[in-house]
This record gives C-alpha cells, sequence and structure tokens, in this order.
C-alpha cells in the first residue's frame, strides 16, 4: 500500500486544513506504516502559478508549509517529504500523459469551471491543464490510493481513465489505478463567522480562520467571538440539525480533543455558549500552540527545511525514475 497525498503552497495553513488534512495524514503515516505500506508527502508548488502568485510569496509559502506539516507530526525519516520542483519527472510524465489524456474529459472538470468563473478565457493553461499534472503526481509513483475529499473525487477518476487509457493504447501493465482513500474521521471545519462556507485562508475576515501561525491571544480571541446561537446546547448530535454555528464549534471540538461529538455535548448540553466557547479556545492553544512554536522554530532554520526537502526529493526520484522511463520505452521515446 502506497499512499500520496499533496497540498498547495497559497497561504499560512488554517485549522481546518489541520484537522481535514494534515492530522488525517499523520494518522496514515502511523497506520500505513505499520502494516508495512509507505506515504509520500508533497508541496504541490507545480499547482501553485495556474493562478497568478508572486514569485517571492511561492518561495515562502512552499517554505512555510514544509515547516508546518514537519512540526505537526509528518517525520521525514519516515515519510517522504517534498516538492514537486525538486522532482523533474512530474513534469516530465505530465507532458506524456497529456498525449494520452482527451479534451472532452477535461471539459467536464468541474473546479476548471468554479475556479474560471466567466473569465474562461483569460484564464491559464495550467489551470484548465492542471488535473492531468495530478494525474502525474499520483501515477507517477503508482500510488495505490490518495486521500481525497468530495471536491477532488472527480480528478483521481480523471487519473485512472488517464491510465487506463495509456496501458490499453501501449499494451502495458504499468500504471496502477489508485484507490480513494476517505477517511471517516475527517471533520468539514468551517468558517467562524459564517458556518455555511468552509473556513479559507482566502476569506477576506480574519475573524473567520484561525491560522497554525496565530499567537495564543489571536486563537483564543478568535472562538471566544466566534458566532454562535442564543439556545442552549441540546443533549444529541440530531438536535444540532439547523443550526450550523453551533455545529461547527462542537465539530472542531470533537477533533481537537480526538472524541466524539456526542462525547462533548454531554459535557455542555443544557449549557450556553459561554461556558463552551471559552472551554474550546483553552483546548485549541493546548492543541495549536506546541505546531506553532516548532513550526517558528524550523523558519529560522532554512538549511533545515532545505535538507529535509533534498532528502525526501533524492528518495522521491528514485521512485519516480523507474516508472517515467518505463512510459518513455512504452511510447517509444527511447531508441
Amino acid at each position: 500500500m502506497r499512499v500520496l497525498s499533496g497540498i498547495k503552497p497559497t497561504g499560512n495553513l488554517h485549522l481546518g486544513n489541520y484537522l481535514g488534512a494534515v492530522k488525517q495524514w499523520v494518522a496514515m503515516q502511523e497506520d500505513i506504516q505499520s502494516s508495512g505500506g509507505e506515504t509520500l508527502y508533497f508541496i504541490a508548488d507545480l499547482h501553485a502559478p495556474t493562478e497568478w502568485i508572486a514569485p517571492a510569496d511561492l518561495r515562502a509559502q512552499t517554505i512555510g508549509i514544509t515547516a508546518t506539516l514537519v512540526a505537526a507530526g509528518i517525520d521525514p525519516d519516515r515519510s517522504i517529504l517534498f516538492n514537486q520542483t525538486r522532482v523533474p519527472a512530474h513534469s516530465e510524465l505530465s507532458w506524456l500523459l497529456n498525449t494520452v489524456a482527451r479534451v472532452g474529459w477535461l471539459n467536464r472538470m468541474t473546479q476548471f469551471k468554479d475556479k474560471a468563473g466567466k473569465n474562461r478565457e483569460g484564464a491559464s493553461v495550467g489551470l484548465y491543464d492542471y488535473p492531468v499534472l495530478m494525474a502525474a503526481d499520483v501515477l507517477l509513483y503508482n500510488s495505490t490510493h490518495v486521500p481525497v475529499g468530495e471536491d477532488q473525487k472527480q480528478h483521481l477518476e480523471l487519473a485512472r481513465d488517464i491510465a487506463t487509457k495509456f496501458n490499453g493504447d501501449y499494451e502495458t501493465d504499468l500504471f496502477t489505478l489508485p484507490e480513494p482513500l476517505v477517511s471517516k474521521a475527517a471533520p468539514r471545519i468551517m468558517s467562524l463567522r459564517d458556518a455555511s462556507t468552509k473556513m479559507s485562508k482566502s476569506n477576506p475576515s480574519e475573524a473567520s480562520v484561525v491560522k497554525l501561525i496565530d499567537s495564543d491571544d489571536m486563537i483564543a480571541e478568535k472562538f471566544r467571538k466566534a458566532k454562535s446561537d442564543a439556545d442552549l446546547l441540546p443533549a444529541t448530535i440530531e438536535e444540532l440539525a439547523g443550526r450550523p454555528e453551533a455545529q461547527n464549534l462542537i465539530t472542531i471540538f470533537s477533533a481537537l480533543d480526538d472524541r466524539s461529538a456526542q462525547s462533548v455535548l454531554d459535557d455542555y448540553a443544557g449549557k450556553g455558549f459561554g461556558a463552551l466557547k471559552p472551554a474550546l479556545a483553552d483546548l485549541a492553544v493546548a492543541k495549536l500552540a506546541p505546531i506553532r512554536d516548532e513550526m517558528v522554530r524550523l523558519l529560522d532554520d532554512r538549511a533545515a527545511i532545505d535538507a529535509i526537502l533534498n532528502k525526501g526529493a533524492a528518495k522521491a526520484r528514485d521512485l519516480a525514475a523507474p516508472t517515467l522511463r518505463a512510459a518513455q520505452e512504452a511510447m517509444g521515446l527511447l531508441v
């Protein structure tokens, strides 16, 4: 079992990224490796320029996300941690797969429509084509499983379609068809100011998002001022229906404290948010402060970050090289 996942370096990671993805990666690192499997995690820096990003920001965010992943528990000695650019085979295989992928397949990708909006003619070719690069990311390592959210399932299906067509066209069994790995424990974390939208680093309201780089005081203040409602907390999960802000805060409490949402309600049923929010603020500070402190320490040691990425990239290149060569050979490119 070989699990691969990537994260795009566009801004500071926040609580939603941590609880919805990074914490799950750390758990997979333990579970997959205990059963003899491998875990590969990468910073998807080649995906970042599909929409404009200043070069200095891209460099800084690649470094920052590397530090965050390590601080959160990704062990570079146990998992392969790298950024795409240091493994040129990602770009090379992506071009080969572009000759197999079909325009009709890409036209059905809903994320391009969402991101491009009404300005499709003005969008970059990279934004349109990045699902093929995502397929290359996955197929390059013959990954057996890829952690995906609902919004990424379509891209994994595309990777499977490309792999199937390549294998059929060139009469090979080179590419493994990856399976989605959906963690039932991964919560969907919503904005602290509007629980109808996901917590997002692009939200203009700083109060809506808890960043992993935030100070203790900032974390506590954001939770104490989080939007709630006037009713008392109920005794059961079912009674939270129609109360998105309450449900979001209970979900965050549950995920941070590694216990069920019902267990949290058992403690706070019949109480108001004046009791819940201060306790949640204290819990969030206790869980996130060590990650932030280690992240800050790593950010002060650029040489350590470079060493981590170089080490991971060397391992990734060794894994990628046979697959790329086999693809080139199958297509008649090696003479």
